[in-house]
């Protein structure tokens, strides 16, 4: 194995672990009552950690077949990361310079409209990452059509209610949904780990 084989595996082995740490900073930022500065390092990891992921995965899946379509979800993704990490501090700015909350603040309309840019990428993302993976050994059919089908249904709603989130016009909020499906996404790529250092060995004989 030459060192263009460890750095394949090496970015997949990341992709693993940063996914399973952006998994977990999630709910704990929107669930955990933290200190600020905590929050605000917790909310900021989870863009570059999504990031990683989403290379690690990208990598994984083009072990099998060159896929354009995973290339450009990776990239989507990442960017709907430093989307999200960009609303998050902005609402914990805001929330720090108008004390009790501000309903009514002008300013709320830039966290929302930033919360539906980074779903717009990451439902984007979600719809070609799942489209990649149909005819992968490692994915198929089970991650490819509920995964496309999570991914349209949050860009939509999520464009249809805009500027107000789907949760509070009435329809249902995704967020949770595409966040079990990237869990168990990350899980198949940990159990995928000795089939990509097979897949590297192949291409490389």
């Amino acid at each position: 194995m030459d060192g263009t084989d460890r750095a394949e595996l090496r970015w997949i082995r990341s992709g693993v672990v940063a996914g399973l740490w952006a998994c977990m900073a999630y709910p704990i930022l929107i669930l955990v009552h933290l200190p600020l500065a905590l929050s605000a390092a917790v909310g900021a990891s989870f863009g570059p950690a999504l990031g990683i992921a989403c290379v690690g995965l990208w990598r994984l899946i083009r072990l099998h077949q060159e896929s354009f379509a995973a290339g450009v979800a990776a990239g989507m993704n990442a960017l709907g990361g430093a989307l999200f990490v960009a609303m998050v501090l902005v609402q914990m700015a805001v929330g720090v310079a108008t004390p009790g909350g501000c309903p009514s603040c002008p300013l709320q309309g830039v966290w929302l409209g930033l919360d539906v840019a980074w779903d717009a990428y990451v439902g984007l993302g979600t719809v070609l990452f799942a489209f990649s993976m149909l005819r992968h050994p490692r994915f198929g059919r089970v991650f490819a059509v509920s995964g496309m089908a999570i991914g349209s249904a949050l860009l939509l709603f999520n464009l249809y209610t805009f500027p107000t989130p789907p949760a509070n016009a009435g329809l249902v909020d995704l967020g949770p949904v595409i966040g079990i499906w990237y869990f168990a996404v990350t899980v198949q790529m940990w159990r995928s780990l000795r089939w990509a250092e097979v897949a590297v060995s192949g291409e490389r004989t």
